[in-house]
């Protein structure tokens, strides 16, 4: 009897401490679930797909935007990768009428119109820019079919013609041509910008005005940040924005690929007085706060940046696609008002890299060629960014929808 008493207590003794043990690997538990490896997020958004691409099927291309249409052309056909391309076409996004929807799946369908647009008159080409001035849409930079040689012609689309006019090369005060592929374009109201990309060689910092008014090209203060190529713009509020991209810098980067997220005020950088350029948040968790212990897919190049504006919790910025090792479809949302990221539904489709982007506020593209609208969109203030095309096989087009609420356009 004395043997089982004994037994007993010590099997008390043994259960407690078990029970304190696991008391202890819970409270770790609890502690630990705070730290950077396991914070939760909600993903929200919808992804609608819109007309498909009449084009070849194509990537590495630009899109500019005018009023309400889109252009959409150059790059390359993936089957036929030393023949750059030249054509261009337009779309027109269609008004959704009033919800209710006569069935689930109304939204997500082929709305849009695509023709053919003026073929561009220059070398064809991959790897350049576009922007819209004043209702002009520009070309420029690029490589063309020998994949490797950078350059620097433009040109500018009147759509009231339909025809295209060459302009001043993008070259320095001296004359000197600037070439460069995969670079960054940002359109004002006003000039446009051209900066960042490489010509095989160098990666550049340097950031180049071009005014219509006088038909040249001037140099403003460099990005301070990280040179680079393959980044993602957007405009906003009359200010230019610049995250990701490949840079040969291991100065805020994670293997080559820049963590640094800056905008840039041109009328500050007209004024002369103050620095144009404002350094935001890192879009890495490189910070000892918190706010930062989520961001660990958002660096990339050859992403696609969008606005939605008047969301129900506010203005966004969006960047999905690209590639950071493998080609991704990680989609993240921007506050503007809090320089805060959340993560949200990735893209539905395909992974891909280098997608093409109608540089509406509430439209993406994604895919080769291919071109997404909701309603067309409501400007914020400015022109759009530029975007680029893709390297996939599919010219589908996709819309990104009520990512962060209803929105008006």
């Amino acid at each position: 009897m004395s043997t089982s008493n004994t037994l007993a207590k010590n099997i008390k003794k043994i259960m407690k401490r078990i029970n304190i043990t696991l008391f202890a690997l819970m409270l770790l538990g609890i502690l630990f679930s705070c730290t950077k490896a396991s914070i939760n997020y909600t993903q929200n958004g919808n992804w609608v797909g819109r007309a498909t691409f009449p084009g070849q099927v194509m990537g590495f291309g630009v899109a500019f935007t005018i009023g309400e249409a889109a252009w959409v052309g150059t790059g390359i056909n993936p089957q036929y990768p030393n023949q750059r391309l030249n054509t261009f076409f337009k779309y027109n996004p269609t008004y959704l009428p009033p919800p209710p929807y006569p069935s689930p799946t109304f939204y997500d369908s082929t709305l849009g119109t695509w023709s053919k647009s003026a073929t561009f008159p220059g070398p064809p080409r991959s790897n350049a820019v576009a922007f819209t001035v004043a209702g002009i849409g520009y070309v420029g930079t690029g490589v063309g079919n020998d994949g490797f040689t950078p350059l620097a012609d433009f040109w500018a689309y009147n759509q009231a013609g339909n025809s295209w006019t060459q302009i001043d090369s993008l070259h320095d005060a001296s004359g000197i041509t600037q070439p460069r592929l995969d670079a960054a374009a940002w359109g004002f109201d006003t000039v446009g910008y051209v900066l960042t990309g490489t010509d095989n060689y160098n990666y550049f910092l340097d950031c180049w005005k071009y005014s219509p008014a006088t038909g040249k090209w001037s140099t403003v203060p460099f990005l301070p940040g990280n040179p680079r190529s393959g980044a993602t713009t957007w405009v906003y509020n009359g200010k230019g924005y610049i995250m990701a991209g490949y840079t040969n810098s291991s100065n805020h980067a994670i293997n080559n690929m820049a963590y640094d997220f800056w905008s840039f005020d041109p009328a500050k950088a007209a004024a002369g007085t103050l620095s144009p350029w404002s350094q935001l948040r890192d879009i890495s968790n490189t910070s000892s706060g918190t706010y930062d212990d989520g961001y660990t897919n958002i660096v990339r190049k050859y992403g696609v940046g969008f606005t939605m504006a008047k969301t129900a919790t506010g203005d966004k910025g969006y960047i999905t696609l690209g590639q950071n090792g493998t080609a991704v479809t990680y989609t993240w949302e921007y506050d503007f008002a809090t320089d805060l990221w959340t993560e949200k539904t990735p893209y539905e489709g395909a992974a891909r890299r280098e997608p093409l982007g109608l540089p509406w506020t509430t439209v993406v593209l994604s895919a080769p060629a291919s071109a997404r609208a909701t309603r067309p969109p409501s400007r914020i203030s400015g022109n759009s960014s530029p975007t680029k095309s893709i390297t996939s096989s599919t010219n589908d087009i996709v819309v990104a929808k009520d990512f962060s609420g209803d929105f008006s356009g």
